[in-house]
């Protein structure tokens, strides 16, 4: 434990990454107690004394297409950060996923001579490989997932350390549904169907009707099916509300807020978009069917520069299909609900068993891992990778 007064900048782009720094804000407070955190956090960043200079939602948009429309907002909000930060430049800032607008960040703050680390590496090894580049001139170290990352910077001569994933850390191998179900007021012997149609406001847009259409076609085969929708903030319950204010369903419907990993852990499956969540639902044992619409012209462009064969998290890490992944139009009631039923009347052991295998790889103590090495670069110490 160190007495000195650092100053840590992190910027955090959505839920997910509010996850991320949480975490490793936690493990550099034990280390430095008396450090200032700030820049852009979410609220479990915040309860822990981060100060969030701008909301996490102005930075939560995803898709080439759908930045376009938010872009003069968010060259705003970064030319403010660099503002800032010059003006009271921080011993090391680390920008956590976002790295559309964290790399550009960290590019100019590094530049001037302040420390960097990037934690989540952006996608190289699925699309555009040639970024490595500019993350090589933006950051002193990127923090890895996944095992297989740091290989692929190394070919570049790229800093970059694998140190699992919080997530594993936190959600035990064996998960417990009754307690789940206990604490959510659900009853222990009905079917349960977690619905997590996204954590930003475009893709709960794109994807809460066509869920409920599910979950509602699901039901006529399913008597009794309960459907549990975490609302990850106050903007999404607002967003959903008003969906359900338009609209009546056969089957109970609980809506909760946040709870994201208890509704997983309570379900029999769980329907959700792409993204960290399917991380998260692996982790939880859960059977799942991954879904996701893009824009037309977005889906088109990542025809043509998306590399591997799977876009869910548990197919890329397991390196072949394991969960239903729909997308554009496939993803339908039908055919959503043709998986979701047949999920329903399985037992799905080698699945979870698959689950299982995977969940022991990314348990690595990441938060402390990621705090050793973000202190390690802040020293000038090298890192063992």
């Amino acid at each position: 434990m160190s007495e000195k007064r650092i100053r840590i900048g992190i910027v955090v782009g959505e839920v997910s990454g509010d996850i991320l720094g949480a975490g490793l804000l936690r493990e550099l407070k034990q280390r430095y107690p008396n450090a200032i955190f700030e820049g852009i956090g979410g609220p479990r960043m915040i309860e822990q004394g981060f100060n969030s200079l701008f909301d996490m939602e102005e930075l939560s948009v995803m898709g080439l297409v759908e930045v376009l429309s938010r872009i003069r907002r968010l060259f705003q909000v970064r030319g403010e950060l660099i503002s800032h930060f010059s003006q009271n430049p921080p011993d090391i800032f680390i920008g956590i996923d976002a790295p559309d607008f964290n790399l550009g960040l960290e590019t100019k703050l590094k530049a001037q001579g302040i420390k960097t680390a990037h934690y989540v590496s952006p996608t190289i090894w699925a699309w555009r490989e040639g970024r490595v580049h500019k993350i090589k001139k933006a950051a002193d170290l990127v923090l890895c997932l996944f095992p297989f990352e740091p290989q692929i910077y190394n070919q570049y001569g790229v800093n970059a350390k694998f140190v699992g994933h919080t997530m594993a850390d936190q959600i035990p191998l064996e998960v417990d549904k009754q307690a789940a179900r206990e604490q959510l007021h659900l009853p222990q012997d009905k079917p349960v169907l977690a619905l997590l149609p996204g954590s930003r406001g475009g893709e709960v847009a794109k994807l809460l009707d066509v869920f409920m259409q599910s979950a509602q076609l699901l039901s006529e085969s399913v008597p009794e099916l309960q459907v549990v929708v975490p609302a990850v903030n106050q903007h999404r319950r607002a967003q959903i509300e008003d969906y359900l204010a338009q609209h009546q369903f056969a089957f109970s419907l609980h809506l909760i807020d946040g709870q994201a990993r208890e509704a997983m852990l309570a379900s029999d499956s769980v329907l959700l978009a792409s993204g960290t969540a399917t991380l998260e639902a692996m982790l939880c044992k859960r059977p799942m069917v991954v879904a996701y619409k893009l824009a037309p012209i977005t889906h088109w462009i990542m025809g043509y520069l998306y590399k591997p064969d799977y876009f869910a998290l548990p197919n890329i890490l397991a390196e072949k299909e394991i969960v239903p992944e729909l997308l554009q139009d496939d993803v339908n009631p039908a055919t959503i609900c043709s998986h979701l039923r047949r999920i329903m009347q399985n037992d799905n052991q080698a699945l979870i068993n698959t689950f299982t295998e995977l969940h022991q790889k990314l348990n690595k103590q990441a938060d402390v891992q990621a705090a050793v090495a973000v202190i390690d670069v802040m020293e000038g110490k090298s890192i063992t990778c």
